[in-house]
């Protein structure tokens, strides 16, 4: 391999990315543009529900469970409703996602020793949603519940005795914020998007316009050909990932807990998995407009769907959980989050990163021969 001639195509590539004033922005600042796009728009937080009051007895106890609801972060009462034809209005028309129905007789039973029984009615056409408004429903009536007992307790000189105590730790995002979980994920989408995509527009470009042809008759080899061409994205690749764990500090607090030197390492790993995919597109097909819909639905589309970046792998069926493993976004993901947000070593990743090692491999042998079944062709 000559160096010289190696420079001369890096240099060569970067002089037309500066020309094209556009793209080069584009692979810039499009990269955090997204990040804030899916910062603040994708948001699994659920907070201010909108509730709807029928409160159908008005005694103080009452007034206590609905002052303990207003003020609560989570909860936001929109809709005081006198009957239950005013509920089922409510619902129907989306003013409220959920219906707190307070019966006549909850005080009576309440300090009868009785169990008084508290409607929650639930939007459930969002599943998720409705999931958590139920777990933040039964909290907020346990809560409510527990501090009842404990001011009846101190009013007759008792304490309330509690055999089992819980406390809930939560580990590497300890205020839950999704932003967190979701910054991770799109370092891996932006590193696909350029990797594979840029790189093989650029070398089918090279096609269309013919000077693939002249490379050919020159003395560059192969290797050379495809070291240059891909040696510039990868760099400004990694310039943004830079800039979005820079913005993803300043924006959603997200500090890298692990080793920057593994993060790089891995990078580069999934860099050089993507950059073969980007050469196996251009090797099949013969135009731009073909190269970036290939590159879209093998790439793209599987590491936005099947990468665990938004919807989990552990909820989807099993077949789909073994079909994820062709997209290499899955494991960087994985190593993602495990550096960033856990700060874990080598040792709990290195299987992931020898995948991407071993699927760059493959992908590349496969690229090699069909690049010499089309010149045989030729």
């Amino acid at each position: 391999m000559n160096f010289h001639r190696l420079l001369a195509l890096i240099e060569k590539e970067f002089k037309h990315l500066f020309r094209d004033v556009r793209f080069f922005i584009v692979l810039l600042f499009f990269p955090v543009f997204l990040l804030v796009i899916f910062g603040y728009a994708v948001n699994f937080d659920v907070k201010h529900i909108t509730i709807g009051v029928y409160d159908q007895e008005k005694s103080e106890l009452s007034r206590q469970l609905l002052n303990s609801l207003s003020s609560s972060s989570y909860f936001e009462i929109k809709k005081v409703l006198t009957s239950d034809h005013e509920i089922k209005n409510a619902l129907d028309l989306k003013e409220v996602q959920c219906v707190i129905v307070i019966p006549d007789d909850m005080s009576k039973e309440f300090y009868s020793k009785r169990q008084a029984k508290i409607q929650f009615l639930i939007d459930g056409v969002d599943g998720n949603t409705a999931t958590i408004t139920q777990n933040y429903a039964g909290a907020f009536i346990q809560n409510f519940e527990s501090k009842l007992i404990d001011d009846i307790m101190k009013l007759r000189g008792m304490k309330q005795y509690k055999p089992v105590g819980v406390e809930t730790l939560f580990w590497f995002n300890s205020d839950l914020k999704s932003s967190r979980f979701l910054v991770p994920g799109l370092i891996a989408m932006i590193l696909v998007l350029i990797a594979v995509v840029s790189v093989s527009l650029s070398l089918v470009k090279e096609k269309e316009m013919g000077t693939l042809e002249q490379i050919r008759v020159s003395p560059i080899t192969t290797a050379e050909l495809l070291i240059g061409k891909t040696i510039p994205f990868v760099l400004i690749a990694l310039f943004n990932a830079v800039m979005i764990l820079i913005a993803g500090y300043f924006l959603f607090e997200v500090t890298v807990k692990g080793s920057y030197l593994l993060l790089l390492f891995s990078a580069i790993l999934f860099l050089f998995a993507g950059t073969s995919i980007g050469i196996l597109v251009s090797v099949i097909s013969d135009s731009q407009q073909v190269a970036f819909m290939i590159a879209t639905l093998i790439s793209l589309i599987p590491s936005l769907i099947l990468s665990g970046f938004i919807f989990p792998i552990e909820g989807m069926p099993f077949i789909i959980q073994i079909f994820t493993n062709v997209t290499p976004a899955k494991f960087f993901v994985k190593i993602l989050r495990a550096i960033i947000l856990r700060g874990v070593g080598f040792e709990a990743i290195w299987q992931d990163m020898l995948y991407l090692l071993l699927f760059s491999v493959v992908v590349l042998l496969v690229a090699s021969a069909k690049y010499k079944e089309k010149l045989k062709e030729v």
